[in-house]
């Protein structure tokens, strides 16, 4: 089976788990070892922070790093509004209507303007790291540098995938339309 098929079967698995998993805490783990874990410990984060770097490679290549290098400082503003206790209206709805959105920046890819890919995914990391925030565990800056670290190590993953699918335009359409369909149902299931 190619990486390909593999990849859209998993991710079409993952349309049916189980919405918001990230905000179950990160068992007995504190600090940096929490914020190491807690990205991937729910599909919308997974889901969402993969399709940053998947789009980011498939859509500008040559500064692929803009989108994640956006999103985590996005992320960071969110956090810090989150830890500043200033409240934001639909998190979780936020956060669900994010993986829908850049399922579908997968599926358009290139011909989405690249300032306003940039503008949803950061808007979009505000309330990730709004979130993150909320379920923060032990020292607060050891928790944001390690949900941080984790971000853009998933950010790199999904350049990767980005990478593969950039010039195979049906897995790129698979996969957005794969991710999208998550993002409906973790969206239908608050």
């Amino acid at each position: 089976m190619k990486l390909s098929s593999r990849l859209l079967i998993a991710l079409s698995f993952s349309a049916i788990a189980s919405p918001a998993l990230a905000h179950t805490g990160a068992g007995h783990a504190d600090g940096l070892v929490a914020g190491l874990c807690h990205p991937l410990m729910g599909v919308d984060h997974l889901l969402a922070m993969l399709s940053v770097g998947a789009w980011s490679a498939a859509a500008i290549p040559n500064r692929a790093w803009a989108a994640p290098a956006a999103f985590v400082s996005a992320m960071l503003v969110g956090a810090g509004l989150g830890f500043a206790g200033v409240g934001l209206p639909g998190v979780e709805s936020m956060v669900a209507a994010s993986v829908l959105a850049l399922g579908l920046m997968i599926v358009i890819g290139a011909r989405m303007p690249v300032l306003a890919g940039l503008g949803l995914a950061g808007l979009f990391a505000v309330f990730h790291g709004h979130a993150h925030a909320g379920d923060a565990t032990g020292d607060a800056i050891a928790y944001v540098a390690g949900f941080s670290l984790s971000t853009a190590a998933i950010h790199m993953a999904g350049f990767g995938i980005g990478q593969f699918i950039a010039s195979k335009p049906m897995a790129r359409y698979g996969l957005g339309l794969a991710v999208a369909a998550s993002g409906l149902t973790i969206f239908s299931g608050l």
